[in-house]
């Protein structure tokens, strides 16, 4: 079966040729250790074919479901994204020391570019994915200000003893 993910090039001509990928569950649950189980993202490529290399911009929309940061609920995380590529023609296929450079050997007739899909949208991951204000769980929202409150109640008198021995080490 064919791949939206692997893109023939020898047929192209020299210039520009735009392609649109549609993302899902689908593309996630292919790869074994990915940290996204769902999400609907649509991926643009303007793929440049040159005589030695091709030049490859990804454009990224969509969302993704990801474990809310506050309240331990699934939140829809927005993702918009965009990575560049050049793909250079060279005798083996090499590790660069470029992420944004990839060498294919001069038989290679399509690209795969499912890694650099799934790279792009995993680095668009925020760091704290949370719900819009006003989102979260309710009464996980109630237990987190109660606890909020309760520290900023607190005072300096109901330190421990034993700490504030440290205080005096100035």
């Amino acid at each position: 079966m064919k791949s939206a993910f692997q893109i023939p090039f020898v047929g192209l001509k020299l210039g520009t040729h735009e392609f649109e990928i549609d993302v899902n569950e689908t593309f996630f649950d292919s790869l074994p250790y990915s940290p996204i189980d769902r999400g609907s993202l649509k991926v643009w490529l303007n793929l440049e074919k040159k005589e030695t290399m091709l030049i490859a911009n990804f454009e990224c929309f969509g969302h993704i479901e990801q474990i809310c940061s506050r309240c331990n609920e699934l939140a829809l995380v927005e993702i918009d994204a965009e990575m560049h590529v050049i793909y250079k023609f060279g005798h083996e296929e090499e590790e660069t020391n470029d992420d944004n450079l990839v060498i294919i050997k001069y038989d290679s007739y399509e690209l795969d570019i499912s890694h650099q899909v799934y790279e792009m949208i995993t680095l668009a991951i925020p760091s704290r994915p949370v719900h819009e204000d006003g989102a979260c769980e309710e009464e996980m929202v109630t237990l987190i200000e109660k606890y909020h409150r309760k520290a900023e109640n607190k005072n300096d008198n109901d330190i421990d003893p034993r700490w504030s021995v440290l205080k005096s080490l100035n």
